[in-house]
């Protein structure tokens, strides 16, 4: 066989060879799938999980690398799939395959008004795609769902105002302010068919409304005060007891009511429930109001020993089964020395104005320390230190070292009052030095133990 060289049309024969095996490659180009299927994408956007159901199902997640062609031709990279409708070229010079957008999808999209794909705008990445399929298939809530329902629980849980407001309307409820609660319960009270229990519910729901200042003030203006004493001497013990719990909590801290109550004989009456026969609950009563009228207040101090308060309590002291009213008095007059002590020495480190020497003036009038020596109560506070409670023989402690000034030569003498000293500062050393093993260098016991310790020295 001739050679093509040689012979004469060997030019025009090479150049056809040439051309078929061009036009060979570019048809294969068109031929050629991936092997991965892949939809037709209608919007040419970065992918979005949140794209319709069946593009998502259609993706293989073992290769997700997907060619987004634009207008311009763009070099793909080895098993690249390449969106159906696109055109695909070999580049003869580089040797490499090329696409970009068919003129039928930029006809379309340039119709529906759709962009063509900006390579460089963000967009998913394999890895992306791949998660957002799995948290698909394994039915991940989206968290703007998560919040709506959230939302939509909270507006369960709570009412509108507009509704509560109409609730309201529709009960037709009245709203009482503590003045109208006061004064209805008076009224209740002095209701000609009232019955006892009834009045103790009222005087009840007064004890609970004169804690507060204002209200105790308002019981005054209102009449409830003389109500409340007047009970102290009524003929039903149920209703005198009732009444003093009343009256202690309306004048606690509140001058201006202890001032009426003194003024209204409440003193008095108190006095006498304290001196006759009474079962021990109204007892203890009584005597919470009558340290509520003498606290901070030297007029009725002075008024009270003027009465024969001391006596009075003397007598209660030494009653039998008032075990637990001892503690309560000693308390009372330990208050009442350090309370006039102290208002004494603070005379000295301001200027003193009228009411402040006005003060003095009454405090210096209460002669509490020369009464106690005189009505035997030097002998009767340090019987209460045989008591087994630590808190009791603390106050009781602190009492004897207040009383010192007047009771401090009777105490020398009193050789009981040595040996309960004596036997408190023994054991009182073992649970000091308890408390100090266990780091406690200031504890409860070694402040009890110095109270022993100082109280022996001064009687020794």
């Amino acid at each position: 066989m001739p050679s093509l060289r040689s012979s004469s049309c060997g030019k025009p024969l090479l150049l056809e060879m040439v051309l078929l095996m061009t036009l060979g490659i570019f048809v294969a180009g068109f031929t050629e799938k991936s092997h991965s299927a892949l939809s037709v994408v209608e919007d040419s956007g970065p992918v979005s999980v949140d794209d319709e159901e069946a593009h998502v199902e259609e993706l293989d997640e073992a290769d997700l690398d997907v060619f987004q062609p634009t207008s311009q031709w763009q070099t793909l990279k080895p098993g690249q799939a390449v969106p159906a409708g696109s055109h695909v070229r070999l580049n003869l010079q580089t040797g490499q395959r090329e696409a970009k957008l068919g003129e039928e999808q930029q006809a379309r999209y340039l119709r529906e008004g759709q962009r063509v794909v900006n390579t460089e705008a963000p967009s998913f990445t394999a890895e992306e795609l791949k998660e957002a399929l799995k948290m698909f298939k394994e039915g991940v809530e989206d968290p703007r769902d998560t919040q709506a329902q959230q939302d939509e629980d909270l507006k369960a849980r709570f009412r509108p105002l507009g509704e509560l407001k109409k609730d309201l309307e529709a009960l037709n409820m009245v709203v009482e302010t503590d003045v109208q609660i006061m004064r209805r319960l008076i009224d209740q009270f002095n209701s000609s068919n009232a019955t006892v229990a009834q009045r103790v519910k009222a005087l009840l729901e007064l004890e609970y409304l004169v804690h507060q200042v204002d209200n105790a003030q308002n019981l005054v203006s209102m009449g409830g005060m003389t109500l409340v004493i007047n009970c102290l001497n009524g003929s039903d013990v149920e209703l005198r007891e009732i009444a003093a719990f009343v009256l202690g909590s309306a004048v606690s801290s509140n001058p201006s009511v202890q001032v009426e109550a003194v003024g209204g004989g409440a003193l008095q009456k108190l006095l006498t429930i304290l001196a006759i026969p009474h079962p021990i609950p109204v007892k203890k009563k009584a005597l919470f109001a009558v340290a509520a009228l003498l606290r901070n207040f030297p007029h009725a101090q002075i008024r009270f020993l003027k009465l024969g308060g001391m006596q009075v309590l003397a007598d209660l002291f030494q009653t039998a089964g008032g075990e637990g009213l001892r503690i309560k008095i000693i308390t009372l007059i330990y208050d009442m020395i350090v309370e006039k002590e102290l208002m004494l020495q603070s005379g000295l480190d301001q200027i003193p104005d009228s009411s402040h020497q006005e003060r003095v003036r009454q405090y210096s009038q209460v002669t509490l320390l020369p009464v106690l020596a005189e009505q035997g109560w030097c002998q009767l506070v340090p019987e209460v230190l045989a008591a087994v409670d630590h808190d009791w023989r603390e106050k009781v402690l602190r009492t004897l070292l207040a009383m010192m000034p007047r009771c401090q030569e009777e105490f020398r003498l009193n050789r009981a009052l040595g040996h309960s000293l004596g036997d408190l500062q023994r054991q009182y050393q073992e649970l000091a030095d308890n408390e100090r093993e266990l780091g406690e260098e200031e504890g409860y016991f070694g402040e009890i133990l110095t109270l022993v310790d100082t109280v022996m020295l001064k009687v020794r």
